[in-house]
């Protein structure tokens, strides 16, 4: 019996997949062989060594301590593109509503309750003010064309705008599900060269992770090369504004508005600025993606050793044709798969087949093994560099 601890509420046509007789799934349970988790914060966590693996339901994982959970040999899976219609529907709303100062329309509107036959009148007097450009045919540019950034893209080009894209990363994958009506915008990490977009774009979107490169990659440097009155939307992560540089844009006319899904006491109530309490991923379709996707994934691990959508560890999907799989998490140093092979032999098991694959500083290789496993554990946890061994029969 796999025990699996729910952080937060996670919907019931993911945690329903797993099977009553093998998952004992709950927010209570002892020594958790795996943890689902959303929003709640892990950072002060003690992870237990029964721990295998935590899948986020959602594509942020902010809210784990990735760097510990490698050190301790835990799989950390997130849910890519499980949200992404979801988020995208919001931009398109942000980027309307950017533009036609909508909120601000909603808010005065209600002041006129009370003035009976005079409303319509005031309507026709005071709605001038809130006047704003359409969308149609201005040019869009989207730093980031992940899941979320290229839907976003596709859907902007649909409406009749001109896109701009760039991701210093993009996959051929990603690449293909790009519209060829996208002008592609080659990229560094460094934000600067984004500079094409920031001269020319009359609205800008942000899709990049939150690490140290992209930390307060709009700034008041950066806000400098745009256009004057570009619209700012930003549903990524929090943390890629400099939030001071924003409100001293709105304030002196260097930025027409800034749609956020993360609102800071600094930008609450500031003019120009459309804060949003993290909506992004709040609709019951997305959840239910979420949920799935990250139960799916436990359940291919724990009962078959398999990666897909790891932060942290290689994806690696290998079936068992022998009497065992060996599933060994490493540190990616040299000459390690010789000292595993050394081992197999000294125990005369034979390889029926082998994968081992790395990410930046991890590695996760998977052998497909006939003969007799008593006492190879230990023997595999004996080497150095080793962090995880598990023998699934």
């Amino acid at each position: 019996m796999y025990n699996i601890q729910t952080l937060n509420k996670i919907a019931h046509c993911g945690t329903d997949l797993m099977d009553k007789s093998k998952y004992n799934v709950g927010e209570d349970v002892a020594n958790p062989a795996a943890i689902l988790v959303r929003s709640a914060s892990m950072h002060e966590m003690e992870l237990g060594d029964s721990l295998l693996a935590i899948a986020r339901a959602g594509a942020g994982t902010n809210n784990i301590p990735i760097d510990k959970c490698s050190e301790k040999g835990i799989v950390v899976f997130n849910t890519p593109g499980a949200n992404a219609n979801a988020v995208k529907e919001l931009i398109l709303t942000a980027l309307l509503i950017s533009s036609r100062k909508i909120p601000a329309a909603i808010d005065w509107a209600k002041t006129l309750k009370g003035q009976g036959d005079e409303v319509s009148k005031l309507i026709e007097k005071g709605k001038s003010q809130f006047a704003g450009p359409e969308i149609k045919g201005k040019k869009l540019g989207v730093i980031g064309l992940g899941a979320i950034g290229a839907m976003v893209a596709n859907a902007a080009v649909d409406l009749g705008m001109e896109v701009y894209g760039a991701d210093p990363f993009l996959s051929v994958g990603g690449a293909l599900h790009l519209s060829t009506k996208v002008k592609y915008v080659k990229t560094t990490t460094d934000v600067k060269s984004n500079k094409e977009i920031f001269e020319n774009c009359d609205y800008i979107t942000l899709h990049a992770p939150a690490t140290p490169d992209t930390k307060n990659m709009i700034n008041a440097e950066t806000i400098a090369m745009m256009k004057k009155n570009v619209r700012l939307l930003n549903f990524a992560r929090g943390d890629l504004v400099d939030d001071k540089a924003v409100i001293e844009a709105l304030a002196n006319g260097g930025m027409a508005a800034y749609a956020t899904d993360f609102p800071t006491d600094a930008l609450i109530g500031v003019e120009g600025v459309i804060a949003l309490p993290h909506l992004g991923a709040s609709t019951p379709e997305s959840e239910d993606n979420c949920a799935v996707m990250a139960c799916q994934q436990l359940i291919d691990y724990i009962e078959n050793g398999n990666i897909k959508n790891s932060v942290n560890l290689p994806n690696v999907s290998m079936a068992m044709s022998g009497d065992a799989k060996v599933c060994l998490i490493h540190r990616n140093v040299e000459g390690l798969i010789n000292k595993i092979s050394a081992v197999t032999a000294e125990a005369k098991i034979n390889i029926e087949n082998m994968e081992s694959k790395s990410k930046k500083d991890m590695a996760y290789t998977v052998l497909d093994v006939k003969g007799s496993t008593d006492g190879l554990m230990e023997k595999f946890k004996a080497i150095d560099a080793v962090l995880n061994v598990r023998i699934i029969k």
